[in-house]
Formats: structure tokens, sequence, C-alpha cells
């Protein structure tokens, strides 16, 4: 893999260090100077430990190399680290500033020597893309410094920084990176991804040649276009089948069937690269929403929604405050997205949706079950979906029978579609 690394040094003082340990963020930075600042909590903690403390942050100059090694790197870690060596997820970033996230892992060396751990960080510094950092306590142990390892062909020595705390970012850092990376927002954008990836992805040549038809934006349709979405097993595709057969509709799913022999190809790339591909299929669908709406209306099971709801949910970690406040431009529609005439919400009792899902006994995506098991998962995955902003919304209790619900979702239709 090239080694084409951001420098980090410039900015290196402007950056906030965040360490997550037991879901739990832990916040600190770099000085040149130490101006009696406490220990930060994270590195108190270890002051009566014989643990060595390293950090290693991804930072490659081109975005799809630096996502696609973070990927690999804690596999690579756990098999190549000595027992007794934990690692936790870390991030470094400039407050406020959008892009400026960078991830990577932060180190607990406490094995009985550190040579195999050194020798293994010191080949990455210099093979990979990666900044390593190493951490030192004062012989006095009230202080802690941080030692930038030089990248290969530096002429600079490794510099050292005293670690200070950090207080908490107002925004959390999670969400600098989100916009375009884990949510796309043009049809470019995420196409652009997905052509990067055309040396390293086989499959991608497939997506692209999917797009080539791809007409510019379409006027709205001559018939409304009813959106239903919610959480697996909540009764979305009875009900879109009921639906399409009350109205005499199309009846769409996304991600559309063109993509299917591919996802099973993207679900195994990291975010950056999975979101671009599912991005793409809304706009497929958008295509065939139009050409549909000319002459029907048109129920979509699942859409934009969908795509971003979990998305937003996955890159923000920790509890459901982290996620963007209410009103925030990641929760805005796609300005080149087709958008439905209204989108319908379906909710249903957490044990009640648990309770149809074993019944329905389908192999699940992951992200299905990490909803099965994290219900703060589920929780900031539904926050997520009453955030987003564009569309008419409404959101229905799916618990009722499903002719009641269906009857619900028509009489909503018809007073907000003048169907």
């Amino acid at each position: 893999m090239a080694r084409r690394t951001v420098s980090l040094v410039p900015r290196w003082t402007s950056r906030v260090s965040s360490v997550e340990l037991d879901g739990a963020p832990f916040y600190f930075a770099s000085r040149e100077k130490h101006r009696g600042e406490e220990v930060p909590r994270l590195f108190g903690e270890a002051r009566g430990g014989h643990a060595r403390l390293y950090s290693l942050i991804v930072c490659s100059g081109d975005r799809i190399t630096r996502a696609k090694f973070h990927g690999e790197l804690r596999d690579r870690l756990l098999r190549e680290l000595p027992p007794g060596c934990h690692l936790s997820p870390m991030s470094s970033f400039v407050p406020d500033v959008r892009d400026s996230l960078l991830k990577g892992y932060f180190l607990r060396d406490s094995s009985r020597g550190s040579s195999p751990t050194e020798r293994l960080l010191r080949d990455m510094s210099q093979r990979d893309p990666v900044s390593v950092c190493s951490y030192l306590k004062c012989e006095e142990g009230q202080l802690w410094t941080q030692r930038l390892w030089s990248p290969p062909g530096s002429p600079e020595m490794s510099e050292d920084y005293y670690v200070v705390p950090s207080d908490a970012p107002e925004c959390h850092p999670s969400t600098l990176n989100i916009i375009n990376s884990d949510v796309f927002y043009s049809f470019e954008e995420a196409r652009d991804v997905i052509k990067q990836c055309g040396d390293i992805i086989p499959e991608a040549a497939s997506v692209l040649e999917l797009l080539h038809s791809r007409a510019e934006a379409r006027s709205k349709p001559d018939f409304p276009v009813i959106v239903v979405e919610g959480l697996d097993a909540t009764g979305k595709t009875t009900l879109t089948e009921s639906l399409r057969d009350a109205l005499g509709a199309t009846l769409l799913r996304s991600p559309p069937q063109c993509l299917s022999p591919m996802r099973a190809r993207f679900d195994r790339e990291p975010p950056l690269i999975r979101r671009a591909f599912y991005a793409l299929g809304n706009y497929i669908t958008a295509e065939q929403i139009g050409q549909e709406g000319t002459k029907k209306p048109v129920i979509v099971d699942r859409f934009w929604h969908s795509t971003a709801a979990y998305a937003i949910a996955t890159a923000v970690s920790g509890q459901v405050c982290n996620l963007p406040a209410e009103g925030s431009e990641i929760y805005r529609w796609p300005g080149d997205l087709l958008q439905p005439s209204l989108v319908v919400l379906l909710t249903l009792d957490p044990e009640e949706r648990k309770t149809r899902l074993r019944n329905r006994g389908q192999g699940k995506t992951e992200e299905e079950e990490e909803l099965d098991q994290n219900q703060l998962f589920r929780i900031k995955v539904e926050k997520a979906y009453q955030r987003i902003t564009g569309p008419a919304f409404v959101t229905v209790d799916a618990s009722p029978s499903a002719d009641q619900v269906l009857q619900q979702v028509l009489r909503l239709i018809r007073a907000k579609c003048h169907l």
C-alpha cells in the first residue's frame, strides 16, 4: 500500500484526541509547553501500572486508502501484537473543522517486554500510512509527554509534547466527517468514490455501468410517490404490497434489484465505500420512480431516510445526545435527489418487533443484528429518521392489525396527496 501521508505536525497542537473506553470518550490535547494542567484522566488512571501506551492514527492523503487501511488495521494489530495488549478506538480532530477527523487506535501494552510491540509499530510507522506516538510518564508522575515518531525520510527528529486535558467539543467529533463520507448529498460525490475504487474492487465497474443511462434530474412525477420506512419487521413489506394493490400503484424497493449481485461485496467494505454504493442505489431508484411516476402512483419500500439514518447512527458513537442536533445540515435531503410526496415511518414496540423477527427466521445484515442486540443503536436510528428534513413525513404505529394500519395510511395518503 502506497504511503502518502498527511503531515499532522504543522497543526499538531491544534488537534484534540479522543479515546473511547467502555463507550465513554476521554479527550486530551498536546502542548509544547506545560502550564500546570492536571494529568488527563486517561493517563491518570494508568499512573500506578506498568503498561506502555501508544497511539496510531491513520493519515493517508487519499481517503480511499485511509478508509481501507483503517478497516484492516485493527485485524492486523490483534493478529500481530503480543498477548497483554489492549486496543481502544481513537480519533484525532480539529474542533469544529469539517473533514478534520482522523481515526486510529490507542494501545495499552501490558506484555512482558516492549520489544515486539516497538518493532511492529516502528515497522508500521515506516511502511504504512500511520502516525505513531508513544507516551511517557515523567519521574515525578505528575506529567505525561507524547512523542510523535518521525515519518520515514523526514529530516526532523521525533518531537515531544506535553499531554493535557481537553474539554469535550460542542459537537461530537464523529459528526465532522459525516457529510459525503458517511451520508452522501449528491450523485457526483457518491459516484466519484466508486470510480476511485475501480482498481481495487472489480465490482465497481458493474455499478458504474448501471449509471451510464442516468438522465438529468426529472421534473416532479405526475402521480404521488409514497415511501414507507421503518426498522426491519415493522410491517413494511405487508403495507407496501397492500398499498400497491389498493392504489393500483407500482411498487419499487431500494436498494434496487439490479444492485443485488454486488451487495455482498460492498457490505464488506469500510463505511466510505459501502455508503457511496447504497447512495447510488437511491439515485437508480429515483430514476425508476421518475419513469413509473408518469403512469401511476409509486410506492417505495425504503429510500434515502434509511440510508441516512443507519449511516448517522453507526458513525456517531456513544449516547443519543451525541447525534447532530435537530436542524443540522446533516439531516437535509440531497438537493439533486427526487423528493417523495410523502414518507411514512412505521414504528413498533421493540419486543413485538423482536418477536416478528424470530418468526420470520430470515438472515440479517450486520446492522440488523446490531438493532436486535443494542437498544441504544435502535434509538439512535429512530431519532435520525425523525430528524431528516425535506419531504412530508408522518409516523404511524404499526402495532394494530395489518388492515388497520393500511386503512390509516390510505387516509393519510388521500389527505396529503389528494388521491
